[in-house]
Parts: C-alpha cells; structure tokens; sequence
C-alpha cells in the first residue's frame, strides 16, 4: 500500500460518507457512534444504507489511522515538512505498512 493509495482511498470514503450525511442530516460520526451503542434504523429502507455507511465509516477510520503513521515515519526521514511535502507532492509511491 502507498500513502497516494491511502489518500485516494481517504477521499473515495468521504464523498461516499457525505452521499450518507445529506440524505439523512447528519455527520458520519454522530451516526456512527450511534450506530455502534446498537441503535437500528427505523425503516426497513434504510438498513442497507446504514450498513455501507457504517462500513465506509470504519474503513476511513483504519485509512486515517494509516495516514497519521506513514506520515509520522516520513515525517522521521525527512528535516522540514517541505522535504516530505516535496516527496508527496511527486506522488513518488512512498510505501506504507498495511
């Protein structure tokens, strides 16, 4: 996995998340937190919904959790953040553990 795989991954998630939010009028983290203390939608409609929502939710979370490590690693390799910027920036593939 590269950190330009993890990026796109992050922003694939959140437009999908934010497909969620506007439908039903709230943020993907006060659903989620919801959804986790068991709550259950009260329309049969929404079950499906809820699931890929909730599943969306919990991957961009692995995803970010990613991101803050590879960059905290590249971060350690690097002197400023304009050296890691400029690895970035070239989209080189800078691997990440998965």
């Amino acid at each position: 996995m590269t950190l330009d795989s993890i990026l796109q991954d992050i922003y694939a998630l959140e437009d999908e998340m934010r497909t969620y939010e506007r439908k039903y009028g709230v943020l993907s983290d006060t659903f989620y937190e919801s959804y986790m203390n068991g709550e259950e939608p009260p329309d049969e409609a929404w079950v499906r919904d809820w699931t890929a929502w909730a599943s969306a939710y919990k991957v961009w979370l692995r995803r970010r959790e990613q991101y803050k490590t590879a960059i905290e690693s590249l971060r350690a390799d690097t002197q400023t953040i304009s050296e890691m910027i400029e690895k970035t920036a070239r989209h080189e593939s800078i691997q990440v553990p998965a």
